[in-house]
């Protein structure tokens, strides 16, 4: 921080200053402090005054920006260690070498894209952090965890390039994956396709930024409950200003700073431009976030100016160059690196005749060196080892670079650089000669890759630093060590009838829960989370024994502390109660079901929610937990079109089945009674933690309360593969009925009314997963399309009715489409019935007539389908519509 200039006029002068004089004691006095005791000092005391000011009623309007300056004085920044010069080179290398993938693979087709601007402009933020700053894990540390951003993506390939771990050909298939058959380098950072490699996918913006916050969070859990040591560990987050514009990237910051996270470190790279242009073209986004984050708790460290404009700040006694920096907006900063020298001192020091006489002495290309923060590794060090230092606090770095650093004219600063996927040999030469590369004039037209010899210094000096900080990086690890899960009969309580009590399969999965929680094997490691509907769930009696955790602990008696099933919050508290934030308790589920790879433990998720809004609000999260091969069960609570009675349009899903059916490791359930719900569940703990399947599970539960029967004999299998045989007509059956979820009651119930009313036996089927014999089906139609003279393998459903009679009707509470995904695999008549449209508020009875799901339209179709093939008269079709009161002109519920 600059010394406050007594001489320089006071500005509240202008706006009514009734004592200068006075005004310029204390400006003297604080000076003073400044020059004897510090920095320090003087802030405590201006603290020390704003704070007796407003206690004694003053209004004073609190300001959450600083100046346009480093936070980090010249003075107080520390002597780096290692090697400048030699990094320097190494980072030339790493640019060139990141430029020239991205460029190479364009000349062969301009289909494979690629990004060039964004990690030239970040090369420095992520070089200083890779040679001083992100340690790996080893054997008693679990190392640091480092968010990418997802288009610098080259860079990071560049640098393992240098380092051994990857080769010119695995370089030349960036974006070549199916060609390169193993050896090809994914766009961005996506651990599914590079399960050794990556450990977070961050491409899809905004989701980075708040996935390192709740994993940070969830850092601090493990510690608090002895699960695993985590103290010292940092997690790295690195994203673009225009990024900070996605809800996700600023949505959780506010708890990152009530909880204290001091693991948690942002580095925003302010090269001022989102895809199309400025970021804040006309204001100042290091300003704008400045304010948010400082706000919001957060150590702000802002790296704006490198150290070519160290000397003119100092020379800047009446502070028209700190004037001019503040008035300058965002658009014109970019302008300024679009430009050249003469550009820069006409538009910027030209606008004061004292700022144009303090560069008198400076040429063009003098002006055109003034660098900024994010490229000076002086800074840029500094901020790092403050971050590193800071306790108590997140850290957020604020650090201002240019996009497209280095591109010359073609992209240094431009509009279109982040597009800029080929560069003509004129701008290579101009790249090639600003760092300095080492490659002949005769060899640019190819751009060859550039790695110095094996022995070389720089070589040496890049495995020195990784070594010293515990390996290379990025790593995913796979090695934590698998959990013997219960058995089945863990759950017999719930094979069992429920006899005379009704309940709903949510109540169902909290005594589920409720029992893993006690096991001995398991138990501490499941994770129950909740975005605040606990009590909705019928959660709330796990609060008192199971405790909610908190940073800090209970520091109040609550309201309910007289109660059995009291509020309970504790450090070492077991249950993630999130808040109405749906979000954020997905990104803490993500953070437990990878704790295998990035803690080497396995802990067990479960996040229950309204499928609605989960799904609605959160889809994005769900795909990266997809890629991230991400372990855990997600519960649809309150599911279906028609279970969730009275709450209506927004409340009601009709979709979640079929939505999370196109995340290819997510196995989707949609169970009607309490033992299929205990066999899916122990089978997705014997899936995922016992054999290790990177696979997570999504089943909807409801609300709706009715008797559960004992679990039959031989049906785990069918249970699990998706659908089995529930109640057997045989050969008497004249139709197979199929029900699914809640609807599968209303299948039993048509079952009953045909046979009584009509004299027709059905069989009843139970279907738990329409995805799940899907996918089997497209298995083994993709192997008789590819194996033509083998003998014809068929479907699961194929095998289920294979020898049994009649057409076949489905009914579920989603969509048509949901049931019809095993269309193909009917070789028969198939009648779908689902609840396309709109929901409604209303009874359950009445939500079912509607939509058209309920026993008489079960019924009804089934009659029909029957006299579709000659089974019955069309007249008893006829007949069965009058008798169970539907009226044949209602509107489609799906147009009205």
């Amino acid at each position: 921080m600059a010394a406050v200039n007594p001489a320089q006029p006071s500005q509240n002068t202008a706006s009514g200053d009734l004592d200068p004089a006075e005004t310029r004691e204390w400006l003297e006095a604080l000076e003073a402090v400044i020059e004897a005791e510090g920095i320090e000092r003087a802030h405590f005391l201006i603290e020390s005054l704003v704070d007796q000011a407003r206690r004694a009623g003053a209004n004073l309007p609190y300001k959450a920006n600083t100046a346009y300056i480093n936070t980090i004085p010249p003075h107080l920044e520390p002597q780096p260690p290692g090697d400048p010069a030699i990094e320097d080179r190494i980072r030339a290398y790493i640019r060139w070498n990141a430029m020239a993938m991205v460029v190479r693979a364009n000349r062969k087709s301009s289909e494979y894209g690629g990004h060039i601007a964004s990690f030239a402009s970040s090369a420095m933020l992520y070089d200083v952090g890779f040679n001083h700053c992100f340690r790996a894990p080893a054997k008693d540390f679990g190392g640091d965890l480092v968010y990418f951003q997802g288009h610098a993506a080259p860079g990071i390939y560049a640098r393992a390039f240098i380092e051994g771990r990857l080769s010119e050909e695995q370089l030349d298939h960036f974006r070549a994956e199916i060609e390169g058959k193993g050896k090809g380098l994914s766009s961005y950072p996506h651990p599914w396709l590079m399960p050794d490699f990556w450990q977070f996918p961050t491409v899809s913006m905004g989701l980075g930024p708040i996935m390192s916050i709740y994993q940070a969070r969830f850092m601090k859990y493990l510690e608090g409950r002895g699960i695993v040591a985590t103290q010292g560990r940092k997690v790295w987050a690195f994203c673009g200003d225009g990024e900070m514009d996605e809800p996700e990237s600023m949505g959780a910051i506010g708890l990152a700073g009530r909880e204290k996270l001091d693991n948690l470190i942002f580095v925003v790279n302010c090269n001022l431009q989102r895809l199309d242009g400025p970021v804040r073209g006309d204001g100042k986004i290091i300003q704008e976030l400045e304010a948010e984050f400082r706000g919001a708790g957060w150590n702000v460290i802002k790296v704006i100016w490198g150290s070519r404009w160290d000397s003119l700040l100092a020379r800047d006694t009446k502070g028209f160059l700190k004037k001019r920096m503040e008035e300058a907006v965002d658009g014109e900063y970019q302008a300024y690196k679009a430009k050249n020298g003469a550009y820069v001192r006409q538009h910027f020091f030209g606008k004061y005749p004292e700022l144009a006489a303090m560069v008198a002495n400076m040429s063009d290309d003098d002006i055109w060196r003034l660098n900024r923060g994010g490229h000076d590794f002086l800074k840029v060090y500094a901020a790092y080892d403050a971050a590193l230092r800071h306790t108590g606090q997140p850290t957020v770095i604020l650090a201002k670079t240019v996009k497209g650093y280095g591109m010359g004219p073609v992209g240094e600063g431009r509009m279109t650089t982040h597009q800029q996927k080929k560069m003509d040999d004129a701008s290579i030469k101009v790249f090639r000669d600003r760092f300095n590369i080492p490659v002949h004039d005769d060899r640019l037209g190819e751009v060859p890759y550039y790695r110095p010899p094996e022995d070389s210094p720089e070589i040496r000096y890049v495995k020195e630093r990784r070594a010293a900080l515990g390996g290379f990086l990025p790593q995913r690890r796979l090695d934590a060590p698998h959990i013997q899960v219960p058995d089945l009969e863990v759950f017999e309580p719930l094979l069992k009838s429920s006899e005379d009590r009704d309940m709903s399969t949510t109540m169902a999965f909290v005594r589920i829960l409720t029992l893993l929680l006690r096991d001995n094997k398991v138990g501490r490691y499941v994770v129950p989370i909740v975005p605040d509907e606990a009590r909705t769930f019928g959660m709330d009696s796990l609060f008192r024994q199971y405790r909610i955790y908190s940073s800090t602990g209970q520091l109040y008696e609550p309201e309910d502390s007289g109660s059995v099933m009291y509020y309970r919050e504790d450090k070492t508290g077991q249950i993630l109660e999130e808040g109405i934030n749906e979000a954020g308790s997905m990104c803490s589920w993500i953070a437990a079901g990878t704790a295998y790879s990035n803690h080497n433990v396995q802990m067990i998720p479960f996040y229950i929610y309204y499928s609605m809004f989960g799904f609605q609000r959160v889809g994005d999260l769900m795909w990266a937990a997809g890629d991230m091969r991400t372990k855990g069960f997600l519960l649809g609570g309150t599911a279906g079109r028609t279970t969730l009675a009275g709450e209506g349009l927004q409340h009601q899903d009709g979709h979640t089945q079929l939505a999370m059916a196109a995340i290819p490791n997510c196995v989707g359930y949609d169970p009607c009674f309490a033992y299929e719900l205990a066999v899916i569940i122990q089978d997705g703990l014997k899936r995922m933690y016992q054999e290790g399947e990177q696979v997570f599970y999504y089943i909807t539960v409801m609300n709706e309360n009715y008797a559960h029967p004992h679990m039959p004999e031989a049906v785990r299998e069918g249970i699990v593969k998706g659908m089995y045989k529930l109640r057997d007509a045989g050969q008497a059956a004249k139709v197979q009925l199929l029900g699914s979820g809640t609807i599968l009651r209303e299948t039993i119930f048509a079952a009953d009314l045909l046979k009584a009313d009509f004299g027709i036996e059905s069989t009843v089927w139970s279907v738990t997963s329409f995805s799940e014999l899907r996918r089997d089906g497209l298995d083994k139609e993709r192997w008789n399309l590819l194996h033509p003279e083998q003998p014809r393998k068929i479907s699961y459903v194929e095998e289920c009715l294979k020898d049994v009679p009649g057409p076949v009707v489905a009914a579920s509470d989603y969509m048509k489409i949901v049931a019809d995904q095993i269309r193909p695999y009917m070789s028969r008549s198939y009648t779908v019935l689902g609840t396309d449209g709109f929901g409604r508020s209303d009874r359950r009875s009445e939500l079912r007539r509607f939509f058209e799901v309920d026993r008489y339209y079960i019924a009804v179709a089934a009659l029909k389908s029957l006299a579709d093939a000659g089974g019955v008269p069309a007249a008893k079709v006829t007949e069965a519509i009058a008798k169970y009161g539907i009226d044949p002109e209602k509107p489609n519920p799906v147009t009205v």
